[in-house]
C-alpha cells in the first residue's frame, strides 16, 4: 500500500486521485503507525517552506519519514513536498529540512516572473525508471517560486530551464523528488506515476 502523507498541506485529493487512476492501492493518512506500515510513502506540498516543516514537526512525522528512509522504503516527494527532501530553505529566512538529500533550496532571481506557473521541458541527466515510456523534452506542469540546489549533482535525475537550469526530479536510493505537479502534468504525469507504483511493487533495491 502506498501511504500518501496526510499533514494538513498539498494537493492531497488530486494527488490521491492521481495514484488511484493508475490503479496503484493507496491510502491517504497521517498516522504515524499506517504511515510506518506502508510500503512507500508520498509527501506532497504546497504554500510556504517552513509551515510545512512546523506541521510535520507537529504531528510527529520527522520521525516516521527518517525512519522509513533508513528501512528502503520508497518515499516521494512532490512540490515542496521535493524541496523538504533537502537540508535547508532560504524562503523568508533559513529553515531546516528533511536533510535527505543534500543541498538548499533557493529563490528564483527577481529578473524573472516569480512565481513559475505553467509547462516546462523536462531535460533527463541520466536514466532511471521513473523515466520509463516518457520522451526526452516532455511537458510537465510547475507551479513554484523556489528551486532545489542539490549538493550532489548526481542526485539531479532530470532538469528545466527557468532563466537558468534547475533540478526538475532527483534522487538517491530510495528517497525521489519531483518538482512539478505530476497529477497536473496529465498522460506524462500519470506516467510517471504510474512509473513510481511500478518501482514500488517491485520491491527494495528498485527505486535506485
Amino acid at each position: 500500500m502506498i501511504a500518501i502523507v496526510d499533514y494538513g498541506i498539498g494537493n492531497l485529493g488530486s494527488v490521491t486521485k492521481g495514484f488511484r487512476h493508475v490503479g496503484a492501492p493507496t491510502v491517504l493518512t497521517g498516522d504515524p503507525g499506517e504511515l510506518r506500515r506502508a510500503s512507500a510513502l508520498v509527501l506532497p506540498g504546497d504554500g510556504a517552506f517552513a509551515a510545512a516543516m512546523e506541521e510535520l514537526e507537529k504531528r510527529d512525522l520527522v520521525g516516521v519519514l527518517h525512519d522509513a528512509v533508513r528501512r528502503g522504503v520508497p518515499l516521494l516527494g512532490i512540490c515542496i513536498g521535493m524541496q523538504l527532501l533537502f537540508e535547508e530553505s532560504h524562503e523568508h529566512g533559513r529553515h531546516t529540512g528533511l536533510g535527505l538529500l543534500p543541498g538548499s533550496v533557493e529563490r528564483f532571481s527577481d529578473e524573472l516572473v516569480v512565481p513559475h506557473m505553467g509547462w516546462n521541458a523536462l531535460h533527463q541527466e541520466h536514466p532511471h525508471a521513473l523515466f520509463e515510456e516518457i520522451d526526452e523534452g516532455a511537458y510537465v506542469y510547475f507551479v513554484h517560486s523556489y528551486y532545489c540546489v542539490a549538493g550532489n549533482p548526481d542526485d539531479v535525475i532530470a532538469t528545466a530551464d527557468y532563466g537558468r537550469p534547475f533540478a526538475a526530479v532527483v534522487g538517491r536510493g530510495s528517497v525521489l523528488g519531483v518538482q512539478f505537479h505530476p497529477e497536473k502534468s496529465q498522460s506524462v504525469g500519470l506516467r510517471m506515476v504510474r512509473n513510481f507504483a511500478r518501482l514500488v511493487a517491485a520491491g527494495p533495491g528498485r527505486a535506485a
